[in-house]
């Protein structure tokens, strides 16, 4: 299992995670309550249920680094390009726009 603490604006907007049957996303309660809670996504929209797919979400994947910084990426880390949730925590935690990504400890 991996896990990934989603952040929007540098508020902790909620977690995504890949399990046996794919990835889930949840926005966290604190977060929906607060005045400055936004979608990450308008294929994410703000709720309390969690969002399941069977691959990675479109939003994540696309924030995934392309080309030649991808090929840097999985050379330095030494990571599998079908990994792409290990792609995303880690060459996400700086993103160009308001949402970034950063690995998470597993409870």
């Amino acid at each position: 299992m991996k896990k990934a603490n989603i952040f929007m604006h540098e508020h902790l907007a909620g977690t995504l995670i890949e399990d046996e049957s794919g990835f889930h996303f949840q926005y966290l309660e604190d977060y929906l309550e607060s005045e400055h809670a936004e979608a990450i996504s308008l294929t994410l929209p703000l709720t309390t249920k969690i969002y399941t797919s069977t691959i990675l979400f479109p939003f994540f994947d696309g924030l995934i680094p392309e080309g030649w910084l991808l090929d840097i990426t999985l050379k330095n880390w030494k990571l599998d390009m079908r990994d792409r949730m290990s792609i995303l925590m880690l060459a996400c935690k700086d993103c160009i726009g308001a949402v970034s990504v950063e690995k998470a400890e597993i409870e």
